[in-house]
């Protein structure tokens, strides 16, 4: 088992690692390379799966895959899980991350022209997903594939009320482009300053008017009552429990109608996508009655679809 590094710089998501070495990456942890479909002969001490061949040369971890630009969607997360994780060969998230953002780099000299591809990719399934209909709940959880999160997506987009949305923890934000695209007003916040630059970079590219902010969600810098709706999906099961209660605080301090929460209904935390803790129904419930309790929301709703939902409306 090949565990993650200690610390390590950050991610930059927009650098060019290998400057004259197309369809490699390297970052001083991980060395990505795109070998095309045809693989040499296996390496000794090399795992071969079907996408990809791992083995570890020096301090760094190699990984070479057979994926084209054009098959690097964010699919690419459930493959990593499925091939090299999920069996035991890697652990840890940060690795996760980084292996993640080398096959994507790995597939143009250009880091923003590889982002750009993986995200056009991305949200052409997702709304393929979204027209073909919900998939069957994969264990409630919700994450690992777009035909997964894609129904989550859809319901969140339904739970909207007004015209100002804000997403606390949007991550690479596909959610937030989807509904910018789709006429809101929107603001996408995440706490990696890093990913919040590639966010801003791509909406521009795919002429999407999105608002973006780095921020703790427990500490967003806006006004109270600045948006409509206010969204934290998949975010609180990367929170430890105190970061978690101040997080649904500040968006009931933010929202001006409601706040939709979403979570994976996990019996273990799984750490692969960086989560920390499992979220309950009972924890949904809980926190809807506090905030009713506290006068913060006049009423809540608690639902299963894909995960658990809380919806809080002011």
């Amino acid at each position: 088992m090949i565990l993650a590094p200690g610390p390590v710089p950050p991610i930059d998501p927009l650098a060019l690692t290998c400057p004259g070495e197309r369809g490699v990456y390297r970052d001083g942890v991980v060395e990505v390379r795109a070998v095309g479909p045809q693989r040499p002969r296996r390496a000794l001490r090399t795992v071969r799966t079907t996408h990809f061949d791992l083995g570890v040369r020096g301090d760094l971890v190699h990984l070479d895959h057979v994926l084209a630009p054009g098959d690097v969607d964010d699919d690419l997360a459930g493959l990593l899980a499925a091939e090299l994780f999920g069996p035991g060969w890697l652990r840890g998230a940060d690795l996760f991350e980084r292996l993640f953002t080398g096959v994507v780099l790995s597939g143009a000299a250009d880091p923003l022209t590889a982002w750009e591809g993986f995200y056009r990719a991305t949200m052409a399934r997702v709304e393929d997903e979204v027209a073909r209909g919900p998939a069957p709940a994969a264990g409630g959880s919700g994450h690992g594939t777009i035909q997964e999160y894609a129904p989550v997506y859809e319901h969140a987009t339904a739970l909207v009320v007004g015209h100002d949305v804000l997403e606390l923890g949007s991550c690479f934000g596909f959610l937030s482009l989807r509904l910018a695209a789709a006429g809101w007003r929107v603001t996408a916040s995440d706490v990696s300053a890093g990913t919040v630059a590639l966010l801003d970079r791509v909406a521009a590219r795919l002429d999407v008017p999105l608002g973006t902010v780095a921020a703790d969600a427990a500490h967003y810098p806006g006004p109270d009552r600045s948006a409509d709706t206010v969204l934290a999906l998949h975010l609180l099961e990367h929170l430890e429990p105190d970061h978690g209660d101040r997080v649904v605080t500040e968006a009931l301090r933010l929202a001006r109608h409601r706040v939709v929460v979403a979570v994976p209904l996990e019996d273990e935390a799984d750490e692969t996508w960086g989560h920390v803790r499992t979220v309950t129904i009972a924890d949904l419930v809980a926190w809807g009655e506090d905030a009713v309790r506290g006068g913060r929301a006049r009423a809540y709703a608690v639902d299963e679809h894909h995960g658990g939902w809380l919806v809080l409306d002011r």
